[in-house]
């Protein structure tokens, strides 16, 4: 899976429109390694002749400052054309617009700002980002599509035969499950794209002003300012590379292919309290581990969902208390549609004495990019639990919360005996 998305990634075609040749050569450059398809326009005009005769561009690079016809001109030139509204645009500048200006790109449809000169790794990244989004709206599409087909089949077959009730309230019910997980795939999709034009682009924000206050304070000639402003932008910057590790060990468990087998997890739940060392010492934090069983589970997997749930309970402490961390097993037997089939479930369960939450938001919590708490108050990006979700439903599991404002949390796990 993860090498068709790849493949499919440097596939996209993109095209730069810059009135200066050397810009366009510098940005093909900078692109080429990602196995992009480049295609250039030295002018708004040229750029509406390419896309009159080809719509499947991933991606337009467009810069603001070209003559005749600026960049702004010729993206709502592009964007009044229905078969055009789909392709995103990062607007180039040298500039630094204020506000309106920029609200303005926004407006017209643009999703970024890049400012010159241009920061390769910035570059790539948010290329890579967009055109990523990109091509999972058109697989979405295609899935609608298919869907479409599906629906449109069994109307025909409805019509043409006389099918029982039971096969077409089952066929209905996929249906459902289709049409709720692409209302899920969509939902994603859209806080996906909050995070990527939204929560990096804060710290992004942050450096720039930061770095023109240092700019200030050395022609001024105070260098105790100097220190201050650079500590800030080392935080802004270790923001930026948290929310970016998290957003790729996201997509890694939406893409990898799982390798089970039988793994003790006492074993497991032992290396990462062995790992998390330094913070369990550092808040004196005391962990009971009950015996926990043996199952046929993807290790890797597993070792993270315990290290998330862990680090969050130490994180989430009361002000001035220990944090406290409890983790058992227990059996119980759940009915299946077969009443003679039983099946044998393990509930791990990790119980905390932290600050807890209202129960509310007990579901809310394991929604991707979601937070209780803003990261002033408590650092993190709102990735950990709903990778802890994942890595459960591939399992063919469950995970709940129990909680209530101070009177700390309990994550109960239910892993069936066989998977």
């Amino acid at each position: 899976m993860q090498a068709r998305n790849k493949e499919a990634i440097n596939d996209a075609k993109i095209l730069v429109v810059d009135d200066r040749e050397d810009n366009l050569l510098s940005i093909e450059s900078i692109l080429e390694t990602e196995g992009y398809q480049i295609i250039k326009a030295n002018s708004g005009k040229a750029a509406l002749k390419l896309l009159l005769k080809d719509q499947d561009f991933s991606l337009i690079l467009m810069d603001v400052q070209m003559p005749q016809m600026n960049g702004l001109e010729t993206a709502n030139l592009i964007y009044e054309r229905d078969r055009l509204k789909h392709i995103p645009i990062i607007f180039i500048t040298a500039h630094r617009y204020g506000e309106d200006l920029m609200f303005k790109g926004f407006k017209i449809g643009g999703v970024d700002y890049i400012h010159k000169p241009v920061d390769p790794a910035l570059l790539r990244f948010k290329v890579g980002v967009f055109v990523e989004l990109y091509q999972k709206t058109k697989e979405l599409i295609l899935q609608e599509e298919k869907l479409r087909s599906i629906n449109a089949y069994l109307e025909s077959e409805i019509t043409e035969r006389r099918i029982s009730e039971e096969r077409i309230n089952l066929l209905n019910q996929q249906l459902q499950k289709n049409n709720y997980e692409l209302i899920e795939i969509n939902q994603e999709l859209d806080r996906f794209a909050f995070v990527a034009s939204h929560d990096l682009q804060e710290p992004l924000r942050k450096i720039l002003l930061f770095n023109d206050l240092i700019n200030n304070a050395l022609a001024n000639g105070d260098p105790g300012a100097v220190r201050g402003y650079l500590e800030k932008i080392n935080k802004a910057t270790g923001r930026m590379q948290v929310l970016i590790n998290d957003l790729l060990s996201y997509s890694r468990h939406t893409q990898t292919v799982d390798h089970f087998e039988m793994s003790n997890l006492n074993d497991l739940v032992a290396d990462v309290v062995s790992d998390l060392e330094i913070e369990i010492k550092k808040t004196n934090a005391s962990i009971e581990l009950g015996p926990l069983p043996s199952l046929v589970v993807v290790p890797t997997q597993m070792r993270q969902l315990f290290q998330n749930l862990i680090s969050n309970s130490i994180k989430f402490c009361m002000p001035g208390v220990f944090p406290q961390i409890n983790i058992w097993s227990e059996t119980e037997i759940k009915e299946t549609v077969s009443p003679n089939d039983p099946q044998l479930v393990h509930k791990i369960i990790i119980r905390d004495n932290g600050m807890g939450f209202d129960q509310k938001f007990a579901e809310d919590i394991f929604i991707v990019f979601k937070r209780l708490h803003s990261y002033h108050e408590i650092e993190g990006t709102g990735i950990g639990l709903s990778i802890c979700k994942k890595i459960i439903e591939k399992h063919k599991g469950e995970i709940k919360a129990v909680s209530s404002p101070g009177n700390g949390s309990t994550f109960i796990i239910s892993l069936p005996a066989k998977t």
